[in-house]
Formats: structure tokens, sequence, C-alpha cells
């Protein structure tokens, strides 16, 4: 295991010091008067049974499908049969909690064995080797110490958590009062009347390995456009392509279904091709700066009557007679529009950034996480 063997420290086999319990499907137990939750692999309760497999303290721990992290249960349960149970086989020897944070450090993920589902293999976690502490003393030891760390640790997730949360309210917050209530100075009509839409949809294209970007609705989200997944036409086809119209610098790009209304800015001056399901949006320069018609499109009461006019019984879709009728609003004066438009752009930068560090925080918190983990099965903690 590449970990030296301190003194009063063992090492073993999984299975020789932890019993693993396989589950039972639950359609066969289901109960309206069962008393014990029937838990899934990623700690879901799926149901009652009158019925228990696993002690209080048992660790679960995905066995096909769903290879999640270790998940600790302190009651009765009975666990599906996609799941395994592990208990220390005498509890003299081995405390539960314990058995718990050294499921957190084995990564059974690259012991997955299956080739379109994942799964894990019994005997081969039976084989996995194991250090710790022979003393049950010890091992109480490291868990009270990871139990105190792991709890500030997730509370202090918990708040960087809260503060993106905050920090991506405020934005929304500030972009929905700017739009919910047009003044009178504002002019009111439908979205035809001032927008020249490029419907690229119904046509789909010869892919290719190079050539020209092929955006698609996948790599279009709410206010942004994503690299992945790359796509390409030829660049030979690029202007037969893109007959019905070529995308200038700072369009906007609309989703029309699957998913509906989401919205992004073309931000590059190379050549884009464009697949089905998405609109290209060129605002009259003298009458919408192209910026603000971005904000306008993600304000939410401008999302609400796009998806408010969406048909669709599996996927819901605008049909571009509809979606040219939106009533949109926006200030007479392109001046007063790129005004708000510099105050959003702050202030989304502003957020962005604010993103950014709490982002970071979470995985300096998960990497932290891991250090002490590992700190605590090298012998390091006590």
């Amino acid at each position: 295991m590449g970990r030296a063997l301190r003194k009063g420290w063992e090492v073993r086999k999984l299975g020789e010091i932890i019993e693993i319990k396989n589950g039972k499907n639950q359609q066969l137990v289901l109960s309206e008067n069962g008393k014990y939750k029937i838990m899934g692999s990623a700690g879901n309760v799926m149901g009652y049974a009158t019925d228990y497999i696993c002690d209080a303290g048992t660790t679960i721990i995905g066995r096909k499908g769903n290879i999640s992290k270790p998940i600790y249960i302190n009651e009765k349960f009975w666990n599906v049969d996609t799941a395994f149970g592990l208990y220390p086989k005498n509890e003299n020897d081995m405390d539960k909690r314990f058995v718990y944070y050294l499921c957190l450090g084995i990564d059974f993920k690259s012991m997955n064995r299956g080739t379109t589902i994942p799964s894990l293999v019994k005997s081969e976690l039976q084989s996995i080797q194991i250090l710790f502490p022979k003393s049950l003393i010890k091992q109480q030891k490291i868990v009270a110490i990871l139990d105190e760390a792991f709890g500030a640790i997730e509370k202090a997730k918990e708040n960087a958590k809260r503060n993106l949360a905050h920090a991506k309210e405020l934005f929304e917050s500030y972009l929905q009062s700017v739009f919910e209530n047009p003044t009178i100075d504002w002019e009111i009509c439908n979205l035809e009347n001032h927008i020249k839409l490029i419907d690229y949809r119904g046509r789909t294209p010869v892919k290719t390995e190079s050539g020209v970007r092929l955006i698609t609705a996948k790599n279009v989200k709410i206010g942004y456009l994503q690299l992945e997944p790359q796509e390409f036409i030829a660049t030979d086809n690029y202007e037969s392509w893109m007959s019905r119209g070529i995308p200038n610098f700072g369009d906007i790009i609309f989703t029309t279904e699957a998913p509906l209304a989401n919205v992004a800015q073309i931000n590059t001056t190379e050549k884009l091709a464009f697949a089905q399901r998405i609109i290209v949006m060129q605002p009259n320069p003298n009458k919408v700066n192209q910026t603000f018609l971005k904000y306008l499109l993600l304000s939410n009461p401008i999302r609400t009557k796009i998806l408010s006019s969406g048909t669709g019984a599996t996927v819901l879709g605008i049909k571009s007679s509809l979606l040219k009728k939106i009533e949109i609003y926006f200030p007479k004066s392109i001046i007063d529009q790129q005004t708000i438009v510099k105050k959003l752009d702050t202030l989304s930068e502003q957020t962005k950034n604010l993103e950014k560090i709490y982002e970071q925080k979470i995985i300096n918190l998960d990497e932290l996480k891991k250090s002490i983990l590992q700190k605590a099965f090298n012998g390091e903690l006590i």
C-alpha cells in the first residue's frame, strides 16, 4: 500500500475484518407498514421494509450503476441489491465509524469492472489491503479527530456554497429589477420588429474531424457559450451551410428547444457554423444594443414569456412564429441602453470573480479533507 507500518498498526485484507453484505431487491420487501428504510446506493430512501439487512453504523457503497462515495448510516436499514453494506466482523476489533473513514480513503471507482454499467466485484473488495491501528481506543481517537475536522470543513463548505448562491442571487435580483417595470421612455414592440432572426433549424450538418467550429444547442448555456462538445463542419461547406445568414460578432444565440431559451453572445471573430435548434438574433443597431438584447432575454420577465409560449409533450420548444411575437421593451435611447449594459457587465464580472473565489475555496476544502484523511491512515494524527 506504500505506507510505513507504524508500531501498533497492522495490515490486513478488508474481507478479514469487515463483513460485506449484499443488498436485496427492494421490490420484494416494499411495505406500507415497514419501519426500516430501504436505502439506495447514493443514500437515498427508496421505500420502507418490515425487516432490515444492515445494523446501525453500517457504511454503504454503490455496487452497480452508481459507484458512489461511502455513506455512513446510523440506523438499521435494508440495502438494495445495487449497494454493499460494510460492517465490522468484530466490534471489539474495529470501530464502526472507523470503517467509514477507511472506505473514504479507498478509490472504489478505480476498481470498476463494468463495461457499460459501472460495477464492483465483492471478491476484489475483500482482497483490498488496509492499514489500521490494532487498538480500538486509537481507532476511536482517530474517528473523534476526523469527525471534528470534517465537521468544521463541511460547515466551511456550506458557508462557501451559501455565499456563492448569494453572489448569483444578487446579480439575478438586479437583472430582474432592470427589466420588470419598463418606464414611459421605453419602446414596447414585438421581437420581430427590430430583431432579424436567422433560423438554422430543420437541417443536420455533415460533421468532420476539423474545420469550422459547429455550435449546437449543447454549447449554449444560460449567458455563455461552452466549448464542449467540440464539433466541426468542413471549411469548404461553410458558405453553402450558412446560406440563411452569416452571424456577426456580438450577435445573440438562442436555443429553441432541448433546452428552450438558453442565451449566449458571440464573442469571437472566428467563423462559426450553427446546427439545428439554434436561432441567431441580429438587432437593428440603431434601435437595440446587442448586449442589451442578451440581458433582456436572460431576464426573468422575458424568459417567463418565452417559456410560457413553449409547446411540446416531451421536449419544450417554441415555434418561430410565436417567438417573433414575443413582446419586448427597451429604452428608446441607445445611450441609456449602453449605460444599463455597463452596469450589468460590471456586476456580472464581479459576480463571476466571487464565484471563482468560492468555487476554489470549496475545491481547497475538499483537498484538505483528502490530506487529513491520508495523514490519519499514515498514523500521523495520533
